[in-house]
């Protein structure tokens, strides 16, 4: 008899963070395929009778390619199993949990998707950095900072006046940055880079379009990180009110790290 496939979001990779239904679904499964954002620590608890394959996709080395997933997600499932693809954040957000279901589809197979809390939106939360806020962004917009946008994708974001917020983003923070400014957007619009958001050593670097490069790299940013460009980033705060002055502050007049 055929299996079946549950796409779980996992959030933003914080176990607690995890809905029940993705606790549920972990618990019945045969198979996990897990990625290197997700919670997955705790799999051998969450998941005790499963089988476990790290899938988990780094920058610049792709173990096991995206076609090769999709394939052993349809094998597993032909052999009679109930496999769990657990993903970091939501399947659906920049998380080619579209391309998954499809190929399932095409072999007969049966998909749930169970939604998880995408990270564009609970790691500028976990800085205190709200998306939108009355008077200032009533709008954001989410990008992937893998792919390169066109002049007419900077010259949109640029003129939104909203927020928008880079996934994957550490790699092309010059260009992005370069292209907003060549495309109209404020040189001293803030901008934010939180990184390992909700998890230890958390840290957002606050800077502006202009200077938000060098303080990266002086900060030495790395991946996982989001980036957030919008007049929002001045609300930035950590719930230490010394810290927090002192972030709002560098989103007006200097690039720091805290």
């Amino acid at each position: 008899m055929t299996g079946q496939v549950t796409l779980v979001g996992g959030g933003p990779g914080r176990e607690d963070l995890l809905t029940l239904a993705a606790v549920r679904a972990l618990e019945a499964a045969d198979v996990v395929l897990y990625d290197r954002l997700a919670p997955y620590e705790g799999l051998t608890r969450l998941a005790p009778t499963a089988e476990l394959v790290d899938v988990g996709k780094r920058p610049g080395h792709h173990a096991i390619p995206q076609h090769e997933i999709e394939e052993l997600l349809v094998e597993h499932a032909l052999a009679g199993r109930h496999v769990v693809r657990l993903k970091g954040g939501d399947p659906y957000v920049l998380g080619r949990g579209g391309e998954e279901v499809l190929a399932c589809h095409r072999a007969g197979i049966a998909v749930d998707v169970i939604p998880g809390v995408t990270s564009a939106v609970a790691v500028p939360g976990a800085a205190g950095i709200p998306l939108t806020h009355r008077g200032i962004s009533h709008l954001f917009t989410v990008v992937s900072g893998h792919a390169p946008l066109t002049d007419d994708e900077l010259t949109h974001l640029a003129g939104l006046g909203g927020t928008i917020v880079v996934l994957m983003g550490v790699n092309s923070l010059p260009s992005l940055t370069a292209g907003l400014a060549r495309h109209g957007m404020s040189v001293d619009m803030p901008v934010a880079i939180v990184e390992r958001g909700f998890q230890p050593g958390q840290r957002t670097t606050i800077g502006t379009l202009a200077d938000i490069v060098f303080a990266a790299g002086r900060a030495h940013v790395t991946s996982p990180a989001i980036v957030v460009v919008g007049d929002v980033v001045r609300l930035a705060h950590d719930g230490d009110a010394e810290a927090s002055d002192l972030m709002r502050r560098a989103a007006g007049f200097a690039a720091v790290s805290t």
